[in-house]
């Protein structure tokens, strides 16, 4: 649970951290330094709502009955799939383009008034936090009784992140963007994959879904989540050492359809050397 809450925390926080970090040095290249104060009231306040939104549900929900607590945790579970999914496969696509994008709009901004540069602040850092409170929610769910776990790997995560950030804004280390979110996506796949299954099970202990007792397997024996191995399994990808038939082919469905688009070339990376051949002829 440490490594994956903190894969996430270096993920969403690393998407936040940049976009400031963009939104920073447009200003301060352009000559605008001016328009730093609407920054950062912008990006606090999308910070403390985020950790706001993270409280609300993952300290209010305990007064829930027992299927009311699986029901939400479930479905929220399976919401942060959806933006585990969504987020994975927009970094890929807009790694190379979201410095150019965000300073359009931050120029935009700039024409429109002060409260146009905070609310751009506020939605461009907003959105990866209102996704890190579902996360860290659901992640809170899988740790079950053990709530320190999660809140340290995004804590070590988010504080790994901004630090990067920092130093790629000084430029004092350069790396791949696109190679390290396509590394971070293949891992957060599994994640998901772990995620999605865990919030199925919320689902099946409600009632909500059947299929509770019939299990896949049952590896207690064998690899139970108390050993240190099971542990681990378990803090990565969610394992279950009693996994119902309903959770093993959501894990494998997920992994098998999502793994192999994501690692899919994307069209212009495929087009570009033809039409090259193309214009040589």
């Amino acid at each position: 649970m440490l490594f994956s809450s903190a894969l996430i925390g270096l993920r969403e926080g690393l998407e936040a951290a940049l976009v400031v970090s963009i939104l920073v040095a447009f200003l301060v290249k352009t000559d605008r330094r001016h328009a730093l104060r609407w920054v950062w009231p912008g990006v606090g306040t999308a910070v403390l709502l985020s950790v706001a939104v993270g409280a609300i549900l993952t300290y209010t929900t305990a007064q829930l009955s027992f299927e009311h607590q699986e029901l939400l945790g479930g479905s929220l579970s399976i919401v942060a799939v959806v933006f585990v999914t969504a987020m994975i496969f927009w970094m890929r696509k807009a790694a190379k383009s979201i410095a150019a994008e965000l300073r359009g709009k931050m120029d935009d901004a700039l024409d429109v008034g002060p409260m146009a540069v905070l609310l751009l602040s506020f939605l461009a850092v907003g959105r990866e936090g209102l996704e890190t409170a579902v996360f860290f929610y659901s992640a809170v769910q899988a740790a079950q009784s053990n709530t320190v776990q999660p809140l340290v790997g995004f804590a070590i995560g988010i504080a790994a992140a901004v630090v990067l950030a920092w130093l790629l804004y000084k430029g004092a280390v350069r790396f791949n963007l696109t190679k390290f979110f396509t590394i971070t996506g293949v891992l957060l796949v599994f994640v998901a994959a772990g995620v999605l299954g865990y919030g199925l099970h919320d689902l099946q202990e409600a009632a909500f879904l059947p299929g509770i007792g019939t299990l896949a397997f049952d590896a207690t024996a064998t690899l139970p989540e108390t050993s240190w191995y099971g542990a681990l399994l378990k803090g990565i990808f969610n394992y279950s050492q009693q996994t119902t038939v309903l959770q093993a082919v959501a894990w494998v469905a997920y992994v098998a359809i999502v793994l192999p688009l994501f690692l899919k070339p994307s069209k212009k990376t495929v087009a570009a050397p033809a039409a090259a051949a193309a214009s040589k002829e």
